[in-house]
């Protein structure tokens, strides 16, 4: 059984702001440094420092004492809602939540963006009363989603733990909806596919554990020797077990058909040969159209240890993808680290 680090089944609104709070907690805990470059890459300017400083023989005004610790002072506020139900009253009350910090910041955090004219209004409001303060009120609407991608952005594939713990962060938000799917159409997921990669590609299929986490995505990639060997679009996604009453099946995504009840059999034959075992712990199978080859080299060194996800829009420097074959032949010109 998986062990959950986030909640779930309470009111969504309170688990949702308590369970991103963790998150940032548990970031915090495995390192501050990447937890004030995600501070500083999504909230605050490049002359945010809110790290401890160590200096020797500072210069004050009467004095040059022979050593100061000093950190500057910042406070975050959070408005959280389920939709875009944020209001220009309730949020110009929580700026009485600052004081005197010399950085200061307001997240409205939602499933989805504020409307424009709902954002340029509050805007406006908060302009006229960053008018009369020494320091200023900086507003981020951002996402639950926006919020994971930042994270993403400053851990790495060797940050084993984080890995865990924001991967689990997305499962709950998927599962709660917090995560739309609108834009799943330009991620790529990279799966390890060391052992099994000939089959997978043999009958455009893959299976991971069903209590595995993931964000949306459209194409699923296999790597394997330093490179990503395979990527095709997914067009079902089902999970199976076998139970005392046989193979129970459930279609997460697409048509549950007999010739895919086949491939999955012979997926958990396969897998037997491997010592896996796909058919008491319940797996999900990703269906692809066709898995097509390529070579999208990885060029820093060591394997990386689990899934990735990449923005095809980024690596390809396109806004609309073109078919999966042409895809894989682009990606033979790219190279990843």
């Amino acid at each position: 059984m998986k062990i959950h680090y986030f909640q779930r089944y309470h009111e969504k609104e309170n688990v949702a702001t308590a369970n991103t709070m963790l998150l940032l907690s548990r970031l915090y805990q495995y390192s501050s440094d990447k937890f004030f470059r995600f501070l500083k890459s999504e909230f605050f300017s490049d002359s945010f420092e809110p790290e401890i400083v160590f200096n020797l023989q500072e210069k004050s005004v009467d004095s040059i004492p022979d050593a100061t610790i000093t950190q500057e002072s910042f406070k975050i506020v959070v408005e959280t809602k389920m939709s875009d139900w944020f209001y220009s009253n309730q949020l110009m009350r929580h700026l009485n939540s600052f004081k005197d910090e010399k950085y200061k910041v307001m997240i409205t955090l939602a499933p989805e963006l504020m409307l424009e004219s709902k954002k340029a209004d509050f805007e406006q409001q908060l302009k006229d009363y960053n008018d009369t303060q020494t320091h200023p009120v900086i507003h981020i609407n951002t996402t639950f989603e926006g919020i994971a991608n930042a994270i993403h952005e400053v851990i790495d594939d060797r940050d084993y733990e984080m890995q865990e713990v924001l991967e689990d962060y997305l499962n709950y938000c998927f599962n709660d909806g917090l995560i739309t799917v609108s834009d799943s159409w330009k991620f790529m997921r990279m799966q390890l596919a060391a052992t099994t990669l000939d089959f997978n590609v043999r009958e455009d299929i893959y299976y991971d554990n069903a209590e595995r986490g993931f964000r949306a995505h459209d194409y699923l990639s296999l790597y394997k020797n330093k490179s990503i060997r395979a990527v095709g679009k997914i067009c079902a996604r089902i999970s199976a077990v076998e139970t005392i009453d046989g193979m129970q099946y459930e279609a997460e995504y697409g048509e549950l058909t007999e010739e895919r009840k086949d491939k999955i059999l012979r997926a958990i034959t396969d897998g037997d040969g491997y010592g896996y075992d796909l058919r008491s712990i319940k797996h999900r199978y990703f269906f692809v159209e066709k898995f097509h080859e390529t070579d999208f080299k990885k060029i820093t060194p060591r394997a990386p240890m689990g899934s990735r996800v990449f923005d095809l829009t980024q690596i390809l420097e396109t806004d609309q993808l073109p078919s999966t074959q042409a895809i894989a032949e682009l990606l033979k010109t790219k190279t990843w680290s």
